[in-house]
């Protein structure tokens, strides 16, 4: 009989014990996922342009771009396919936002930056840098997104490196800063319609091209951002400012015989004042009312957004003037 009880016995002992290690197994997994995630979705530092040393002209500039890709390529999250981080979505949409950036401004490398005439030939590394970066950026391999963001900062380096040693030019002229500002101003006023869209009631929802990640539809005035998506579509415009502000700092350094002829510094300080204030991070992203108790996250970031843009509008029109 007592055989029988201390047999009793020891089952549940032995059952409470993998009931405890299945809970303990849980809870880790948990914490495991909460660390990961909360990791993933912490922005990136603001980048510091000081420890570049060549003079030479457009080194800042090349090197303000290596620094976004590094970031990218070291910590690529919108082509996750494995959990947990397949669950996140701001931080995606913010490294999009930045891609987006880098792929406009070494278009203009390419196109503008790197060449005398637009009938000289394309420089190879500038050009191999942009096709790097225009791979779809969901691409899980063959090849991935992280592999091409890699040939692409291996391209700008590359680049770098003839530039310094005198077998690669840039050509820091008002027209050439003129091509790259317009590039700017087409993408930033996609951004902020999308923000000020994300505050109506009624509109059209934009069916998506992944591959491109551009809205479909051309009349961007009916546009609608769906409620499931204005906080990415909030850290996408957050993404893009990030690295605008990054490209104004480069600018200004690598064009600034060119801004100080056309009185134009204290505009692109202004400039960069503006987008570094972007930067700014809400516990929550609210879609709230204009008399509502809570914010409309996305309003407040279109109205300096867009106040940086028309800086950038003006800085324009004084570069093209005289």
């Amino acid at each position: 009989m007592a055989d029988k009880k201390t047999d009793t016995g020891s089952g549940r002992n032995t059952a409470k014990n993998k009931v405890l290690i299945v809970a303990v197994i849980i809870v880790i997994l948990i914490l495991f996922c909460l660390f990961v995630m909360i990791r993933n979705s912490i922005k990136p530092d603001v980048i510091d342009l000081s420890n570049v040393t060549e003079n030479k002209k457009g080194v800042y500039f090349v090197k303000a771009n290596q620094a976004l890709v590094e970031r990218m390529f070291d910590r690529w999250l919108p082509n996750d396919i494995f959990w947990p981080t397949i669950f996140l979505d701001n931080m995606p949409s913010f490294q999009l936002g930045k891609l987006e950036v880098v792929r406009y401004n070494t278009r203009v490398l390419r196109d503008n930056l790197t060449r005398m005439r637009t009938t000289d030939k394309l420089d190879p590394h500038a050009e191999k840098a942009f096709t790097s970066f225009s791979n779809d950026p969901y691409k899980w391999m063959f090849p991935s997104a992280e592999s091409k963001w890699k040939e692409g900062y291996n391209s700008l380096e590359l680049y770098y490196e003839n530039l310094v040693s005198g077998a690669s030019t840039f050509y820091p002229r008002a027209d050439n800063l003129v091509q790259l500002l317009d590039q700017y101003l087409s993408l930033m006023g996609g951004v902020n319609t999308k923000l000020v869209s994300a505050a109506r009631e009624t509109r059209k929802v934009a069916p998506k091209d992944k591959e491109n990640n551009m809205d479909l539809y051309e009349d961007k005035s009916d546009l609608m951002i769906p409620w499931s998506e204005i906080d990415d579509n909030f850290y996408y415009a957050q993404g893009v400012a990030y690295s605008l502000h990054l490209s104004f700092e480069a600018i200004k350094r690598d064009f600034y015989s060119v801004l100080q002829d056309k009185n134009s510094l204290i505009m692109v300080d202004r400039i960069i004042e503006d987008l570094g204030r972007c930067n700014f991070e809400p516990l929550f992203i609210f879609n709230g009312d204009p008399d509502s108790i809570f914010a409309n996250h996305s309003l407040n970031l279109s109205g300096i957004f867009n106040d940086a843009r028309q800086k950038i509008s003006s800085l324009t029109v004084a570069l093209k003037q005289g």
